[in-house]
């Protein structure tokens, strides 16, 4: 039986007016009342309407979360975060999986305009200029997380990824190896495509090693695609002692691949990932990674939503998780 605002105001002894406006933290009315709202409400474990109390009080204390993927550990990590702090603000979180899809993206957005969502967290996928110019209109808080956008200026958090691939570069580098693959994202991918390619060249450079276009292979930063390019770089026989890849998930498709071929990690060849999700825990070996704070970062864009004046772009920082599948040579 769902119980409703009239209910509350039968047993409280009061107008329906009276328990909106006490629900909606709205004046006229004595504290005695109020108790006796707050006392029939909790007796009665009514749950006030979130849109109604927005169209009321100007907030339905609801935030709108957009990812192009919600299957991979990164994003169920972002989401705790996100979660974990809007929940202890108070708020609701309503989560879209867009796909990277230009079309769903919007109709996203569209939603959440509609439905009145005081905030939206960006994550993980470039601001075209058709999501910035919605995202001005719509007036609310917008905050980026693992993506920027220098068109539209929105706040960020995030690591440097350029800098973070270079520390797992050099990381690699400083422990003797000097043939050493990388498993990235596209070149044309802002985000974790590109600067995570310069900073392993970067890296490479700095060391007096040559950058060489057979040591890339590309991948889409899941599973399968791991295995692909593991296979492709051990296909050119370039005597690789090392191989960086730019996602956890990645490298397990690469472990995928070694252990099926009979080429044992660490010792035939060392491997690291980018991340440090679940996935380099239960990897076997257990996965040598780039740590990126995922879940501080979901929980740090909740709050910089809600911060009053000039909000900061903040970058986190970054560290090497060591485990057991790199050994030094």
């Amino acid at each position: 039986m769902t119980i409703k605002l009239s209910d509350v105001a039968k047993k409280a002894g009061v107008s329906s007016a009276t328990v909106s406006r006490i629900i909606n933290n709205l004046s006229g009315y004595s504290d005695e009342t109020r108790r006796k709202v707050e006392t029939a409400i909790k007796e009665l474990g009514y749950k006030p309407n979130a849109v109604a109390r927005g169209l009321a009080g100007g907030k339905t204390h609801t935030i709108g979360v957009l990812q192009p993927s919600l299957s991979s550990r990164f994003s169920a990590e972002l989401i705790h975060g996100i979660e974990n702090e809007a929940h202890r603000c108070g708020y609701s979180v309503i989560i879209c999986n867009t796909d990277s899809n230009g079309e769903r993206t919007m109709e996203y957005l569209r939603i959440l305009s509609e439905k009145r969502v005081d905030g939206i967290i960006f994550a993980s996928e470039w601001v075209t200029g058709e999501y910035g110019g919605y995202l001005q209109d719509m007036g609310i808080p917008v905050v980026l997380v693992s993506t920027h956008s220098p068109q539209f200026g929105f706040p960020y958090v995030r690591v440097d990824d350029c800098q973070a691939a270079y520390t797992a570069t050099r990381y690699l580098i400083d422990g003797g190896h000097r043939r050493i693959g990388f498993i990235s994202g596209r070149p044309e991918d802002p985000i974790a495509g590109a600067p995570r390619i310069a900073g392993f060249t970067s890296a490479l450079k700095d060391a007096g090693l040559p950058v060489d276009d057979k040591f890339f292979a590309y991948g889409d930063f899941h599973f399968n695609s791991g295995i692909a390019a593991m296979e492709t770089l051990w296909s050119r026989c370039l005597g690789l002692t090392a191989v960086f890849t730019s996602s956890d998930e990645m490298a397990l498709g690469a472990l995928a691949f070694l252990h099926e071929n009979e080429i044992k990690v660490p010792d035939d060849i060392s491997l690291i990932g980018y991340d440090d999700t679940l996935d380099a825990l239960m990897a076997m070996p257990a996965l040598t990674t780039l740590h990126q704070p995922i879940f501080e970062m979901g929980g740090k864009a909740v709050q910089m939503l809600f911060e009053r004046g000039p909000v900061n772009n903040i970058i986190m920082q970054h560290s090497i998780s060591e485990r057991k599948s790199v050994r030094t040579i």
